[in-house]
């Protein structure tokens, strides 16, 4: 942990995105149980519509990940021009998903949340489900420009290592979310009661609050000449924006897919139930609070990795992706005792049943135990992202899941009569495979390219 070890560097760059992501998963942790006060349908409902717009999410993070991958590489190599070329295609390419998730939420928004709704349960009544998921996903479309713009200023600091400016916009947006969704769901101090409807409109509240001081504070920086100029011109010097677009589309194909693998995936375990699907929700919205570690690092390792591969430093960036990947599992590691921990505690705090919440505490233990995997995992696709090698990431993560993933969950699901959390062990004991896959990739190094010096005389 000296000054010069790459442990450090990267935990300067993990830390701020820990803390902001920690934080906002947290809040999205007390949305999750305020609304599950209102009852089992409320919180199916919310859940349901944040697993979509969780894929909505993933495609901006695609879209972001190509202009990215250079927007790192051009910083390691002091190129003003290229960060700010890389800026300009984020605004390209994240206004076209935009306009395509509106659209699709627009016109088959309710067709979307039935098919979460397969299963039958006692417990939960679908009519009343797809109700407030109709509400909940109506407000929630007036944040989703705002959440984008915020992430192509996020991501531009960050690639630039500047982790503080998009935590604080994160630390005032999850204070006016807890706010608002105190007012808004229960009606407090002279506040309508929206149920619901309250904890979108707190959310869309919060995320144009986060967007104007990121956005703020991007431009007030002092000696930072990537954002210098930004909106002179859009224009992108020809063939740097197909190498950028040729780099992109995998990344986002994949990134949009992987997240389609994980709602069809809890699609599949529907069919078992629709109190599957609420214990499901509940496990996953703990775990989440804690997958901000492992997700941070591994931007960590992209960030700097992408910044030796920009400098030509290729051994050293292979040497430190191996060490960072260990680094991450071993963190991961104390991560499953402290999810363990609280398996039989955190459930309790929702207002359904004792099946639900029993089932609940079984599905956080059995994702601990595969935590440390998750971590590993995390920063190997990461380190092959760095070097923009995307038609190999495409074919490790995304493909992967379609190919095998997803039909290993409808097979066990639909065709065995194996008890559910079983079937889950063995979906998510699936991904050591993927482990071996990716680190021979790792290992032999085809992965590593220096694309800020392909690109360096469109730039100029």
């Amino acid at each position: 942990m000296k000054k010069p070890s790459i442990y450090r560097r990267a935990l300067g760059l993990a830390v701020p995105m820990m803390i902001q992501n920690g934080i906002t998963n947290a809040v999205g942790l007390a949305d999750h149980v305020m609304v599950g006060s209102l009852g089992t349908e409320a919180m199916t409902a919310v859940s349901i519509v944040g697993q979509l717009i969780f894929v909505f999410n993933l495609a901006i993070f695609g879209g972001l990940s190509g202009p990215g991958i250079y927007g790192a590489q051009f910083y390691g190599q002091k190129n003003a021009e290229g960060v700010r070329a890389s800026f300009r295609m984020k605004l390209l390419i994240c206004a076209a998903c935009l306009a395509a998730g509106l659209t699709v939420f627009l016109c088959a928004g309710e067709p979307l949340i039935g098919l979460y709704l397969k299963g039958e349960s006692a417990e939960v009544d679908p009519l009343l489900t797809t109700a407030h998921g109709m509400r909940y996903l109506r407000i929630m479309l007036l944040g989703l420009a705002p959440f984008t713009v915020t992430q192509i200023y996020a991501g531009t600091l960050r690639e630039t290592g500047d982790s503080i400016r998009p935590m604080i916009a994160g630390i005032v947006s999850v204070a006016s979310d807890v706010l608002f969704n105190y007012l808004l769901i229960y009606g407090k101090f002279g506040f309508p009661r929206l149920g619901v409807a309250g904890a979108a409109a707190a959310t869309v509240i919060a995320r144009l609050l986060e967007m104007t001081v990121v956005i703020v504070l991007a431009h007030r920086k002092r000696d930072y000449p990537y954002l210098k100029g930004i909106y002179k011109t859009l224009r992108i010097p020809a063939a740097l924006r197909g190498r950028m677009l040729k780099k992109s589309l995998p990344i986002f194909c994949n990134e949009f897919l992987w997240a389609g693998g994980v709602a069809a995936m809890t699609q599949c375990y529907s069919y078992r139930g629709l109190h599957i699907v609420s214990a499901l929700n509940i496990s996953n919205v703990l775990c989440n609070l804690l997958n901000v570690v492992f997700i941070a690092l591994g931007n960590a390792v992209g960030i700097l990795t992408g910044q030796r591969l920009g400098r030509g430093e290729f051994e050293g960036a292979k040497r430190d992706s191996f060490k960072l990947m260990r680094f991450t599992g071993a963190v991961c590691l104390t991560l499953t005792g402290v999810l363990i921990a609280f398996s039989r505690f955190f459930p309790q705090f929702y207002d359904t049943t004792a099946r639900i919440r029993t089932l609940a505490s079984r599905f956080i233990v059995v994702t601990a135990l595969f935590f440390p995997v998750q971590g590993y995992l995390n920063a190997l696709y990461f380190t092959l992202r760095s070097g923009g090698r995307t038609l190999v990431t495409f074919l490790f993560d995304s493909f992967y899941s379609w190919v095998l993933m997803v039909p290993l969950t409808l097979l066990l699901c639909r065709k065995t009569e194996l008890p559910v959390l079983t079937v889950y062990a063995v979906v998510q004991t699936a991904d050591l495979v993927k482990v071996l896959i990716g680190y021979v990739l790792i290992r032999k190094g085809i992965w590593i390219s220096n694309l800020a010096a392909e690109s360096e005389t469109e730039t100029v």
